[in-house]
């Protein structure tokens, strides 16, 4: 069968041919930078009208601006999972919502954060990420009485609308859905406790009284809104990240005593694995993720192959595929040990003697995995493939609790 070759056309023609690709492909370019361009934000002026939106929430359902309608006071509240201040605020909002529900108060929450935007050490503080199933079990956590709608999705036309600038920020309407308040919901920033201004809480109560709202602006406290475009800012980190040396290092028994020891501020996790265990090898990427969720704060993920001797090069060869680093927050006081490197690799004879050192409760079975405070107290363990949400929440919670910022 005879093959059909290309058409061939006049010079001049093949030259405006090219031409024209260069120009599509030069405007092509220019769509995707100008789509992950800053936009300005504006907040929404006093006096102004509620923008309308449609939007999924946690339960179901979408959301409109009509279906509110009912509700005297609408409290619109820009928040997200991954902020601390939102985070500390969060069940604060939610007793505010179920107080007032019968003062013919209705409170929205909207998630206003873009995963794009969101670097991943920006999770310090959260149990959970930015999208919407995450948003889910936040809701179901915390239970939340108010419907929590998703604008993490680019444009946010919604968290652009209103110029929501920070998370959490607040904005009250009136009966006919003029903003009465924009703001903090309080000045207790990252504390969860009760704040020393109750700023919404005290709007409310003036607005209810029919008198005039002695501070209609107030200063919003929290993190920037994640918006889609700063992708720039994601992309530049996970380079440095990817361009950071990674090593392994040899450990003996005498080492592994003094990590165990953990004479340092850090919360400390220590993972045993091999590269022939599979649930090992399986849930590596996620200490990965957690080591970086993490970093920010006074914490360290140390692993440890028990692979034979021998395999020092499979070892090797597999973290740096990995690709576990130290990252920028944890080399001074990685240093500051004398040490180089968070990952090693056993290589000695008297196993027995390097399992009761780093936990004597280890009955063997890899992957074994130790959160250890300072101090030197093993304060979560666990054998076995590790759930990453239990994870997360036993390192937030030690934290926590030893009072780890």
């Amino acid at each position: 069968m005879r093959k059909h070759s290309a058409p061939s056309y006049p010079r001049s023609i093949q030259s405006n041919l090219m031409l024209t690709k260069s120009i599509c492909t030069s405007l092509a370019a220019l769509t995707l930078t100008a789509a992950a361009a800053p936009q300005k934000v504006t907040t929404l002026d006093i006096g102004a009208s509620a923008p309308d939106f449609s939007l999924k929430a946690t339960d179901g359902k979408t959301y409109t601006l009509n279906s509110f309608k009912d509700a005297k006071y609408l409290v619109t509240v820009f928040t997200c999972n991954h902020c601390p201040d939102a985070i500390a605020a969060r069940d604060k909002i939610n007793q505010f919502a179920k107080d007032y529900k019968n003062k013919d108060v209705e409170v929205v929450a909207i998630s206003s954060a873009s995963m794009d935007g969101v670097q991943i050490w920006e999770n310090a503080y959260s149990k959970f990420d930015d999208d919407f199933e995450s948003m889910k079990k936040v809701s179901k956590a915390h239970n939340l009485s108010h419907p929590y709608l998703y604008d993490g999705d680019a444009p946010q036309s919604t968290s652009l609308a209103y110029g929501a600038v920070a998370t959490p920020h607040v904005f009250i309407f009136g009966p006919e859905r003029k903003l009465l308040y924009q703001g903090q919901f309080d000045d207790g920033k990252r504390n969860p406790g009760p704040a020393k201004t109750k700023t919404v809480i005290n709007t409310m109560e003036e607005i209810l009284a029919g008198k005039p709202v002695s501070r209609p602006k107030t200063r919003v406290f929290g993190c920037s809104t994640k918006w889609y475009w700063k992708k720039g800012l994601v992309t530049k980190y996970n380079n440095e990240w990817n361009a950071k040396p990674v090593s392994v290092a040899p450990i003996d028994t005498e080492l592994a005593r003094s990590l165990a020891k953990n004479e340092t501020g850090k919360m400390r996790l220590i993972n045993l694995w091999s590269t022939t265990c599979g649930p090992c090898v399986a849930e590596f990427p996620m200490l990965v993720d957690t080591y970086q969720r993490h970093t920010l704060r006074p914490f360290e993920l140390i692993t440890i192959s028990i692979d034979d001797k021998a395999d020092a090069d499979k070892v090797s060869t597999f973290v740096k595929e990995q690709h576990l680093p130290l990252s920028r927050w944890t080399e001074k006081s990685v240093q500051q040990e004398g040490r180089t490197t968070n990952n090693f690799h056993f290589q000695g004879e008297d196993l027995e003697a390097f399992a009761k050192a780093i936990d004597p409760e280890w009955q063997g079975p890899i992957p074994h995995t130790v959160l250890i405070a300072p101090g030197g107290k093993v304060v979560w363990r666990h054998t076995g493939a590790l759930d990453e949400q239990a994870l997360r929440n036993a390192i937030l919670d030690e934290m926590a609790k030893a009072n780890i910022r």
